[in-house]
């Protein structure tokens, strides 16, 4: 999926940054095992602040996933399936880091007092390099405003050839302490209802069949765009979208330049979730849908400085200055 302006680059630093730390890290010791039902790993520090973790030398960690509940909250129980917005701070027993979501990430930019956080999906499919399905799947059951701490080798956690290709040896012991921050269900087959507007002079027109990516047609003389524009196109009557949240939404992109598409949500099973208003997306995502409504449908023409500018990402077949059209059904956040 492209759409997010530092996915690639993310999933490269996740995976690539740790393989350094990791190597370092890599060894024989002698440390007595944990037990398959208690994690070796101390965790202080109150929920909802970043947490402090600290492992005895040469300890082990169980060749399972091991979880534990350090504070029960009082929202939600998370459900297989479920969107969630978590978090996290994920090392190796020895103390390297594989992702804090409590450190800002340098240059990204946020809206307001938002922070970084880890959305996804509560699935079996690797979808999130920092956090692997088994250690989402952990999460089920637990409620919204709980901190749970999950351990696991990396092959417990990845299976031996995912840990290997990351570049971790398979009896390395990880541990992540999760704070589940929002949890909410998801209809991939759901999109903006009501009667849809008209487009505005100079905005693209948009065509959306039941089940499918979006029809866009760029706007006959119109130049690329150098200024953010936006409409909504169906109002919808839920709450107001807020910088931070995990934003559930029907998406599809073209490219100003000659009308192709580039990606939709469609072409990836359906809805599908993202950060908004902490640099987690393109720009043109964070300024022109915070502040929107859930169950809005919103077209956004969105100049290459505020898209991918001179970075595109691999072959998502976008040029550099590319600008962009966007419509987007935000259909719930969590």
């Amino acid at each position: 999926m492209n759409l997010t302006k530092n996915t690639r680059r993310a999933a490269a630093a996740a995976l690539t940054v740790p393989i350094m730390l990791f190597a370092a890290a890599c060894g024989s010791d002698d440390g007595k095992a944990a037990s398959s039902g208690e994690p070796v790993a101390k965790v202080t520090g109150k929920a909802g602040a970043q947490p402090k973790i600290t492992a005895p030398k040469n300890a082990k960690v169980a060749d399972a996933v091991v979880t534990k509940s350090l504070v029960t909250g009082k929202g939600a129980a998370v459900k297989k399936g479920d969107v969630v917005r978590l978090d996290v701070v994920a090392q190796t027993l020895k103390g390297q880091r594989l992702d804090n979501t409590w450190e800002p990430v340098p240059g990204q930019k946020t809206v307001g007092s938002a922070h970084r956080q880890v959305v996804a999906e509560v699935t079996d499919q690797l979808t999130q390099p920092t956090m692997p399905p088994k250690v989402l799947n952990a999460l089920a059951g637990k409620k919204v405003g709980s901190r749970v701490e999950v351990e696991a080798s990396a092959k417990a956690a990845y299976g031996a050839d995912i840990a290997q290709r990351i570049g971790l040896q398979p009896d390395e012991g990880l541990v992540w302490v999760v704070d589940v921050a929002a949890a909410t269900k998801v209809d991939k087959k759901a999109a903006a209802e009501g009667k849809q507007a008209a487009s505005e002079s100079g905005m693209p027109e948009v065509k959306a069949e039941a089940g499918k990516a979006a029809t866009i047609t760029v706007p006959k003389g119109e130049k690329a765009p150098t200024k953010l524009g936006e409409q909504v196109l169906i109002k919808g009557k839920g709450p107001e979208v807020k910088a931070g949240q995990g934003l559930i939404a029907q998406y599809t992109g073209v490219k100003w330049r000659d009308g192709k598409k580039f990606d939709s949500s469609w072409d990836h099973g359906g809805a599908t979730a993202f950060q908004i208003g902490t640099g987690s997306v393109v720009q043109g995502w964070d300024k022109g849908l915070v502040g929107k409504h859930v169950g809005d449908r919103v077209v956004l023409s969105i100049p290459a400085d505020l898209a991918y500018g001179d970075t595109p990402p691999q072959n998502s077949g976008l040029a550099k200055g590319d600008a962009l059209i966007f419509t987007v059904d935000i259909l719930g956040t969590a």
